[in-house]
């Protein structure tokens, strides 16, 4: 039956207020916030230790260093791996900008990897054809909280002698094959931003098994003194140091919200999978996969339009834009999460970051091609896709997920209301 879309002047699907705002905040979080505001330890306090040791013990590293983002956790995995002047760094064509900006940030040259379209993640079959005499390291993106088959991609570090790098910002306790996001590799990097499912306002992880490695992540954070500050009072600079440290206040939220932490991943569950059974036979949709071996986090669940079904262009951007002013009309929180591909941008475009082509003109480096007709899959999903990014977590229940899921078919079967 027919039913007057929102956006065309009907009933719109959720009211205001329904949807409460990520992440819930409760007595713990208060509690362990001001006894950090009152200790009056806010560089290098207790908490920062502790959180070091929970998330250690949480996710399963010997070794965690607390930063103050997941975009300074992957420079100090890049910097641990050396990768530097004119080494090739392999990364996807599609992910957040701070996932290949990390590379740069160190002098080394990105090597961009198509996606696959059900996973969303890397294409693990077209790595290896990207890897050269420059390759020294593969960083693998677990997006949207779905892990990358990293069995395959280990081969073929291993048979190349390569470093893998894990992006887990957005990946807190997804698996592949039994194991943790973030345990696979050489090294990881994990986000405590806001939007992130281990929320600390602002935050991060860089963890490794490898002492080695370590040591030399935690030297890019300070001020470029090897040792650290922890160690040596006297800040012998060695090389280029960032400052990458978080503090206290940030460390006690974190630890409030990872005691909760396994309770929201529950919780999420639940929400997905009403949300994923509701919108089982919307025309129109593309819904999310889970592979076989996977559990995934839902971190975003990422819906792609199929535009051509409903008479469009396949790349009909302006019209997805349309269906998400639907969605929102509704009430229904959703949004492209990027609108360029990775090798579109303009940093990629122009080959220069840091002035004079740098670092791509170093003597050192080879010439890379970032032709953008490479990427066909990452185009297709940038071009179609729309994510539910907090909507679906607490302390927001399956009634929310269901209410989502009657808005969104109640524009993919009324389209026809948008042409007007």
């Amino acid at each position: 039956m027919s039913e007057k879309l929102a956006i065309c002047g009907g009933e719109r699907t959720i009211a205001e207020g329904v949807i409460k705002p990520w992440p819930p905040i409760d007595d713990i979080d208060r509690e362990m916030v001001v006894a950090s505001l009152d200790a009056h330890k806010h560089v290098f306090g207790p908490n920062d230790k502790a959180v070091q040791d929970e998330f250690a013990a949480w996710n399963g590293h010997k070794f965690v260093q607390f930063t103050n983002s997941g975009t300074s956790a992957l420079h100090m995995c890049v910097a641990a791996c050396n990768c530097g002047i004119g080494d090739e760094v392999i990364v996807p064509a599609w992910s957040w900008p701070s996932s290949v900006t990390c590379v740069l940030h160190n002098d080394a040259i990105p090597v961009f990897v198509d996606i696959d379209f059900d996973t969303i993640n890397i294409d693990v079959d077209k790595i290896e054809a990207a890897v050269t005499e420059r390759t020294k390291a593969i960083i693998v993106v677990h997006l949207h909280g779905l892990c990358v088959a990293m069995d395959k991609v280990m081969e073929v570090a291993k048979r190349h002698n390569l470093k893998v790098i894990e992006d887990c910002c957005q990946a807190h306790g997804a698996t592949y094959k039994g194991r943790r996001a973030g345990t696979w590799g050489d090294c990881a990097g994990f986000s405590c931003n806001q939007n992130k499912l281990l929320c600390a306002g602002e935050s991060g992880f860089f963890c490794t098994d490898d002492e080695e490695l370590f040591n030399k992540g935690k030297a890019v954070m300070a001020f470029g003194d090897s040792p650290g500050p922890f160690d040596d009072p006297e800040y012998h600079a060695y090389a280029m140091g960032w400052k990458y440290n978080s503090n206290d206040l940030s460390a006690a939220f974190a630890r409030a919200q990872l005691s909760k932490l396994d309770g929201y991943l529950e919780r999420i569950q639940e929400n997905a999978a009403v949300f994923d059974e509701g919108l089982h036979g919307v025309p129109h949709l593309i819904l999310p996969v889970a592979p076989e071996g996977h559990w995934h986090n839902w971190y975003n669940y990422t819906i792609r339009f199929d535009l051509e079904s409903m008479g469009r262009d396949a790349h009909d951007v302006a019209f997805r834009n349309k269906l998400l002013e639907a969605f929102a009309a509704e009430g229904v929180p959703s949004g492209a999460w990027q609108r360029f591909i990775l090798p579109a941008m303009t940093v990629f475009r122009a080959k220069n970051a840091y002035g004079k082509g740098y670092p791509w003109a170093a003597p050192e480096a080879a010439p890379v091609d970032y032709s953008l007709e490479q990427y066909p899959v990452a185009q297709l999903h940038c071009d179609t896709h729309t994510c539910i990014v907090s909507a679906l977590r607490p302390p927001n229940g399956p009634d929310v997920a269901r209410l989502m899921a009657q808005g969104i078919r109640k524009v993919m079967e009324n389209v026809e209301q948008l042409d007007a």
